[in-house]
């Protein structure tokens, strides 16, 4: 299940830094942070923000390694459940403030990577949500959704006006979301680890943690060569299971998903895109992209509940990109990659604690820039300062998704919705 981050994009083209040394001998620390992704590296940050500076972060692999160093690189509101659902499920009070968490986030990130000058190829550019389908429908409802119970506001983009903004006639009409951006993943994730260790957080890579024990008020940590006494543990290994607790580990389904980088398109590109948002459609099983500094085009798409080889990832995704921009048959493609994403079987992350000391935060679905860093925020204030904001995420707890069975369920349920799609694509014509 472990892919080569060398087939990676963003790892091909990472800044270059200092590497983190690994834990060696016996340290201790106030807080102990296991996984190097967006939800760990938020959390050191957030407590350095708040004079928590005894704080050490375990990484297996290096900074970045995961669903945090190889995503899409989106920036937006939100969650894998959608606002209806959320609104359904906890009323209007609870879902508007669940969904302001992650409105706040964005801002956050903006405001991080102006403060801590992280260079990360950010374009606030917003993102587009373009209509597969004919039917403007659910594009209409969402809309007014957002706006009437979220105070969000989305900009219709009629056919013609999104065509001239996305070069193909497979889409019909979309809307705009001012409020988003889209980054190189893995140079923020880099970025917010160097932020983290100037304020004092010890940072240790390939340091993966063995176990983890209670032992009177402390917890114990064991690598390959360290060990570490902690007053509190935080778990955010995301879809890369750490194996150190069972009720944590099996609320997660990692799933994997594809990514891919044009070779240079030059002046190609502008047969494509003339926009510097980044897209997404409509569709259950969507398409996301964006043009890159480069003129690349960055192209992501599908889930599985396995891993494919560099080659077979190329093949599909070419398959999609040529779906809807034609124009671009016999591009090159210089990088194709799979990752493994924590999801949950709510949909929704998993933000918790079991009252001695260990936390978690998890199962971000696909949603993680915004999440990420509302849970690094939420999680960093309890430890610091007792606030019991995240105690708003109670009814999404570490609900079991039934390994390997779930994977099964997961993958149907995929096939059905990406049948239904087909369905629908077929009898619109």
């Amino acid at each position: 299940m472990k892919p080569s981050p060398a087939s990676s994009y963003y790892r091909a083209t990472a800044t270059p830094y200092e590497p983190f040394a690994p834990l060696q001998g016996r340290a201790h620390a106030r807080v102990a942070i296991v996984g190097g992704g967006y939800a760990g590296l938020n959390t050191a940050l957030g407590l350095a923000e708040r004079g928590v500076r005894d704080v050490v972060l375990l990484e297996r692999e290096q900074v970045g390694f995961g669903a945090s160093g190889r995503n899409g690189g989106f920036v937006f509101a939100g969650y894998s459940l959608g606002e209806q659902a959320l609104l359904e499920q906890l009323g209007l009070v609870r879902a508007q403030a669940l969904f302001k968490f992650t409105t706040e986030a964005v801002q956050r990130i903006r405001q991080r990577i102006a403060d801590y000058a992280i260079a990360c190829d950010a374009i606030d550019q917003g993102v587009i949500w373009a209509n597969w389908f004919r039917d403007p429908g659910v594009l209409r409802q969402r809309q007014q959704l957002l706006a009437e119970q979220y105070g969000v506001q989305w900009q219709w983009l009629p056919q013609d006006e999104l065509r001239g903004l996305v070069r193909s006639e497979r889409y019909h009409d979309g809307l705009y979301e001012r409020d988003a951006l889209h980054l190189h993943p893995l140079n923020y994730a880099i970025g917010l680890a160097a932020a983290a260790a100037a304020q004092g957080v010890r940072l240790h890579e390939n340091s993966g943690v063995r176990s983890l024990s209670r032992e009177g008020l402390q917890w114990r940590l064991r690598t390959a060569q360290g060990e570490l006494l902690a007053d509190q543990v935080v778990l955010a290994c995301g879809g890369y299971l750490a194996g150190l607790r069972r009720s944590i580990d099996r609320a997660i389904l990692p799933i994997a998903t594809y990514v891919m980088v044009t070779e240079p398109l030059g002046h190609r590109l502008d047969e494509c895109l003339h926009t510097r948002a980044a897209i997404y459609d409509s569709r259950f099983a969507f398409d996301y992209y964006r043009a890159l500094p480069d003129t690349r085009l960055l192209w992501g798409g599908r889930i599985s509940v396995r891993n494919r080889s560099p080659r077979a990832v190329q093949r599909l995704l070419t398959e999609d990109l040529l779906r809807v921009f034609p124009q671009l048959h016999g591009v090159k493609v210089d990088h194709a990659w799979s990752g493994l994403m924590s999801y949950a079987r709510h949909q929704m992350p998993q933000i918790g604690g079991s009252g001695d000391g260990l936390w978690w935060g998890q199962a971000f679905g696909g949603h993680g820039l915004a999440p990420t860093c509302a849970a690094g925020e939420l999680l960093a204030a309890a430890i610091a300062g007792g606030d019991d904001g995240w105690k708003q995420f109670a009814d999404y707890g570490l609900d079991s998704t039934h390994r390997p069975f779930g994977y099964l369920g997961a993958q149907a349920s995929y096939w059905w919705q990406q049948g239904h799609d087909w369905l629908k694509t077929r009898l619109e014509g």
